[in-house]
């Protein structure tokens, strides 16, 4: 006797994936936010151990903390990640048929520069402060706007490059100095003890829940 054929149901459409993924992260997000508003004692013991570990490093080997103190206020910087970003959506732009995904980019970092900003402002989080500093900051804490700006940033332009199609060389190695760029500058923000922990992991949340939403209108409305 002949099975009939059961259809498999059709798989979720790439930008539906991407939107229900930003919204995944933009809870996970929203819940470190309250638990950070709210001084969580878990959350802040953890904070603090990190923080008061790494600055002992930090004093103590003063050769990596200047090369973490170069990293962060020049590769990694956020005004670098801005520049860099301009400069492919000129480029971009020149290309003329391009134009829509040019603003595209911008808009969508100025709202994560937005977002951080605001963040920022709102919960009003006080950095570290120690005796014998290595380096310093300005403006609240939470979220880390190193970790927030590098994240959309590269992110943006890796989906770019997916979209390209370059090729598997190309990809590699933009993905591998992407990731290095995001975990690294998270990293330096907290061995130079100019914030907590959870303010890089709020940044690299938010931050990739941003990319995320931001590539779901790219796959929907995108000419």
């Amino acid at each position: 006797m002949h099975n009939p054929t059961v259809d498999s149901p059709p798989a979720p459409s790439p930008c539906r994936t991407a939107a229900r993924t930003g919204l995944a992260l933009g809870l996970c997000s929203l819940l470190l936010l309250i638990l950070v508003w709210a001084e969580w004692h878990p959350l802040m013991s953890v904070d603090g151990d990190v923080s008061r570990t790494t600055h002992r490093w930090a004093v103590a080997d003063p050769d990596v903390t200047q090369t973490f103190r170069i990293l962060t206020d020049w590769v990694w910087d956020p005004l670098t990640m801005r520049l860099l970003c301009a400069a492919v959506a000129v480029w971009l732009v020149w290309r003329r048929s391009a134009w829509w995904t040019a603003a595209w980019l911008v808009t969508t970092s100025a709202v994560g520069t937005l977002l951080q900003q605001g963040l920022k402002a709102a919960v009003d989080r006080a950095r570290p402060v120690w005796t014998d500093p290595v380096d310093s900051a300005h403006y609240a804490a939470f979220p880390s706007g190193h970790a927030l700006t590098a994240t959309v940033v590269l992110g943006l332009l890796l989906w770019l490059l997916y979209r390209h199609g370059v090729g598997r060389v190309v990809w590699r190695t933009a993905v591998a100095v992407a990731v290095v760029s995001v975990v690294g500058v998270g990293l330096t923000r907290v061995w130079l003890g100019v914030h907590w922990p959870s303010d890089v992991l709020g940044g690299w949340l938010m931050g990739t829940a941003v990319v995320a939403l931001a590539i779901a209108a790219h796959l929907r409305w995108r000419p």
